[in-house]
This record gives C-alpha cells, structure tokens and sequence, in this order.
C-alpha cells in the first residue's frame, strides 16, 4: 500500500515528529473524516509499497526521509512553492528557503524525488494573471534540473475558502475573483507551456476540463514514479480521490482542520484559529494524528 502524508495537512512541516515514531512503532491510527471508526494504518515496512508526502516545508522531515532511502522505501515529496503574498499566504517559508531546500532535496535524493506544485492558481488583485507568469517563470528558472514535473491547477472556491478569502480581502484590502473556465484554461495553457520551455513536465490536478497545450493529468500518487525510484515494479490499482483523479490507491493518515499555514484558499482547513488550536493538542507520542475525541 501506498501512504499518503497527507493530503489533509502538512505532515512534514508540524507533524514529522509523530510520523517518525509511528513508523518506528509499525502502524498509525487514523481517525474517519466522514464520520465513522477510527482504523489502524500498518506502517511496516513490509506492508508499505512507498509514501508521497504533501508539504509547504519539508525541512523538519529530512531525517524521514535519509532513514526511508536508508531501509530501501521509495517516496515522492509534492512541493507547494507559489511565493504569494503573506495575505494569501500567512505562514509558509520565504520563497528562496523553499527553493532551496527543494535543490537539497534533489542532490540528495534524484530529481524524481520532488514534484513542484504551483497550486493553486488564484486570481486576486495581489495575483494577477502577470504575476502567474512572471512567478512561474522564475520559479522554473530556479527549479530547472532539480524537479522533472511542475504540477497546476486552477483555485477551486468552496465554501469554507470563500469565507477565509473573504474575511482576509476584507482585513488586507484586496480583491479576489473566480474566473470561468475558458480564462482559467487559457492561464494554465500559458504556465504549462513556461514549465515545458524548461524542460519540465506540465501536469493538471483533477481538472480534465481545463487541460490545453502542454498539460497533461496529474497524478500526485504515482506508482510508476514510486516504482522508478525504487527500481523494481510494485502493483497498484488507479483509485483517485474524485473526478479526474489519476491516482494510484493509498491511504492517508492526515487529519482535516489540522494545519495552521493559513493559506486562505485551503479546502482543508475551516478556521486557521481551529487549525491552530489541533497542533496545541497534538501528542507526538498519540496513535493517531489529533486525539480521538470530537473536541477538535
């Protein structure tokens, strides 16, 4: 099985503490966002096939990651680097340390250990389509050779992200916009092509609808990735996580309203305030990632 860590919150940058003593002990359990039973994840190494870990900072999981390559299992970091605004990004790493430890990280461990995401693209007074293109520009720039794939997609405005946005234009004083679906193709278009003029692979999160020039499908879980850093074949069934999702089954131990980046556009966060207050609760030594209790 493949392991995902995690999709719901930044393991990496709050919770590599806890992954490392889960690991050590053989399983995580995992409580079930939709309501029902907390399950237990086994983390043997011999029932993990690789992890994909999902970060804005991935620097306090470096030791994670020299004893997985040390014990011979495949990983893939997918690394969120847009360089917006603090108002749209309230606590994420400056721009030249998130490039840099994403250069570490490759020299380390093989450009095919690190996908570049530029997700997602939101259309702001602070973020217009020019400042899209001049971000994705330099940033390929400074990622050429280091990552092999630059992964997109257009900000999907659901309701708890239509609050957070709202209530921070309002205290930060800009505007903010959710574009139809030919002008968010046409950017994309443009961006996949910037990534492609630097030899990197264009790919589209989730949004088949969107797909032009030289984007291709993502898949953020990607088996024949793990596979080619492992250096052998490991079989895994395509189950994404909805419509237009290509990837490879795994299992998230993540937990939702976890994460306190404050990334104002976030699908997983309802409150940053409610965010915060689970790392204060969070037991590194605890089972599972937030206590088992509805109190969160």
């Amino acid at each position: 099985m493949i392991i995902s860590a995690s999709y719901r919150t930044d393991i990496p940058a709050f919770y590599s503490d806890w992954l490392q003593a889960r690991i050590a002990a053989g399983s995580a359990v995992v409580r079930n966002p939709y309501g029902g039973k907390p399950s237990r994840v086994s983390l043997r190494p011999e029932d993990v096939d690789g992890y994909v870990f999902w970060t804005r900072n991935a620097r306090p999981a470096h030791g994670i990651f020299d004893a997985l390559a040390a014990a011979g299992i495949p990983f893939v970091i997918q690394y969120t680097v847009t360089g917006y605004p603090k108002a749209l990004e309230q606590s994420v790493p400056p721009l030249k340390a998130a490039i840099g430890d994403i250069v570490a990280l490759s020299q380390r461990f093989g450009p095919r250990a690190v996908v570049w995401r530029y997700d997602p693209v939101f259309w702001s007074s602070l973020t217009p389509p020019d400042f899209h293109r001049e971000q994705v520009a330099g940033l390929t720039k400074a990622l050429r050779g280091c990552v092999d794939e630059a992964t997109f997609s257009a900000a999907h405005i659901y309701r708890k992200s239509r609050r957070n946005t709202e209530e921070s234009a309002r205290h930060s004083g800009f505007t903010w916009r959710d574009p139809g679906p030919e002008e968010k193709a046409a950017l994309l278009a443009e961006l996949g092509a910037i990534a492609a003029d630097a030899g990197l692979k264009p790919t589209l999160c989730c949004q088949t609808d969107l797909l032009g020039g030289a984007l291709e499908p993502a898949r953020c879980i990607d088996a024949e990735r793990l596979a080619d850093i492992a250096g052998r074949p490991f079989k895994a069934r395509q189950k994404g996580n909805r419509p237009g999702c290509l990837c490879a089954e795994s299992r998230d131990i993540g937990s939702y309203d976890s994460c306190p980046h404050g990334c104002v556009y976030c699908y997983a966060v309802e409150r940053r305030e409610r965010a915060k207050t689970a790392l204060k609760r969070h037991d590194p030594a605890g089972e599972a990632l937030l206590p088992l209790d509805p109190a969160v």
